[in-house]
C-alpha cells in the first residue's frame, strides 16, 4: 500500500516541488506563480503533453518510440504544405494525424515482422522521417497563411470564454479519453498485459503482433496531431523543429510513473510530468540562465527518473 500511494503521489510531489522552488528563486514569485503565467505554461505544455500521451501506451506495452521528434516535423511540414497549397485546414489536420499514424503502423510493423528491437526501427525511423520532411520542405522552413489553425495555441484566444487555447482543452480531452480507454476496456487491460509479460499475454489468447501495431498506429496519430499543433505554435512548418523532442516526452512519462520495462504507467501521471517539464524550462528562463543549464538540468532529471523506475523495479522484484 505504502509503494502504491508513493508512485501516485510522486509525481504530484515532485510537481509541486518544481513550482516551490522556482518561486523562491524567482525575484518576483507572484509573477511566476501568476494566472498569467500559468496560461503560459499550459500552452507551453501541450506539445509535450499530447507526445506523452501517445508515449504512455507504447511504453506501457513495453515498447519505446525514438522518432517521435522527426515525426512531429514531419506531420508539420505536410500540415503547412497542405495549407499552401489551398486545402482547407481541416483536411491539413486530418493528414497530419493519418501521415502520423502510418509512421507508426511502420514501426509496428518492422517490430513485429522482422524481430527488430523497437529502440533500433524507432532510431532508424527519427532518421527517415527526419530527412523526408527536409526533402518535401526542401529544406527550409514552409510559411503558411493566416487560417483558425493559427490560434490553435495561442496564449489568449479570442473567444474570452475558452479562458485557455483550443490546443490545451483538446489535449485535456485527449487524456482524459485515453485513460479511459486503458483503464476500463478491454483494449487498454491487454496493453497492460502485453507490457507486463509478453509471453503470458500470447498464452492468453492475445495477438501480440496485432496489438503492437495497434499501439504504434495510434500513438502515430497522436504525434501527427502533435505536429499539426507545433506547426500553429511556430506559424510555419519547420523540419528541424522538435530536436530532441523524444526526450522530454519520455521522461515525462517516466517521471509520471512510467516504467521503461512496460506494464505501468497512466495519462495523469504523464501529464503531471509534462508539467514539471514546462515548469522546469518556464522557471529557467524566467531566472535567465541560458539553454545549457536547462538541458543539463533537463539530462538530470532524465537519469534520475530512470534511475527511481530501476530502483523500483528492484525493489518490487525483492519483495515479491
Amino acid at each position: 500500500m505504502l509503494r502504491t500511494w508513493i508512485a501516485r503521489l510522486g509525481p504530484a510531489l515532485g510537481l509541486v516541488i518544481v513550482v516551490l522552488v522556482f518561486a523562491l528563486l524567482t525575484d518576483a514569485p507572484g509573477r511566476y506563480l501568476s494566472t498569467f503565467n500559468l496560461r503560459i505554461v499550459l500552452s507551453q505544455t501541450v506539445i509535450v503533453a499530447l507526445g506523452a500521451i501517445g508515449m504512455t501506451m507504447i511504453i506501457i506495452s513495453g515498447g519505446i518510440d525514438l522518432s517521435v521528434g522527426a515525426t512531429i516535423a514531419l506531420t508539420g511540414v505536410m500540415t503547412a504544405l497542405g495549407i499552401r497549397s489551398g486545402w482547407p485546414p481541416s483536411l491539413a489536420l486530418v493528414a497530419a494525424v493519418l501521415a502520423g499514424g502510418f509512421v507508426g503502423v511502420l514501426n509496428g510493423m518492422v517490430i513485429t515482422t522482422l524481430r527488430v528491437v523497437p529502440f533500433i526501427v524507432t532510431l532508424g525511423m527519427l532518421g527517415i522521417a527526419r530527412g523526408v520532411a527536409k526533402w518535401l520542405a526542401h529544406e527550409q522552413t514552409v510559411n503558411v497563411p493566416t487560417t483558425w489553425m493559427n490560434d490553435l495555441l495561442v496564449t489568449f484566444p479570442r473567444q474570452g470564454w475558452l479562458v485557455l487555447p483550443i490546443g490545451v482543452w483538446t489535449t485535456l480531452a485527449l487524456a482524459v479519453f485515453v485513460a479511459f480507454v486503458l483503464r476500463r476496456t478491454v483494449f487498454g487491460r491487454r496493453i497492460f498485459a502485453l507490457g507486463s509479460n509478453e509471453a503470458a499475454a500470447r498464452a492468453c489468447g492475445i495477438d501480440t503482433n496485432r496489438l503492437k501495431v495497434a499501439v504504434y498506429a495510434c500513438a502515430g496519430c497522436l504525434f501527427g496531431l502533435t505536429g499539426a499543433m507545433q506547426m500553429s505554435r511556430l506559424r510555419q512548418g519547420d523540419p528541424t523543429v522538435a530536436n530532441g523532442a523524444e526526450l522530454d516526452i519520455i521522461a515525462a512519462v517516466v517521471i509520471g510513473g512510467g516504467s521503461l520495462n512496460g506494464g505501468e504507467g497512466s495519462i495523469l501521471g504523464s501529464m503531471i510530468g509534462a508539467l514539471v517539464m514546462a515548469f522546469l524550462r518556464n522557471g529557467c528562463q524566467q531566472m535567465g540562465w541560458p539553454n545549457y543549464i536547462q538541458e543539463i538540468i533537463i539530462g538530470v532529471i532524465i537519469v534520475a527518473a530512470v534511475a527511481l523506475d530501476r530502483a523500483r523495479a528492484s525493489w518490487a522484484t525483492s519483495h515479491a
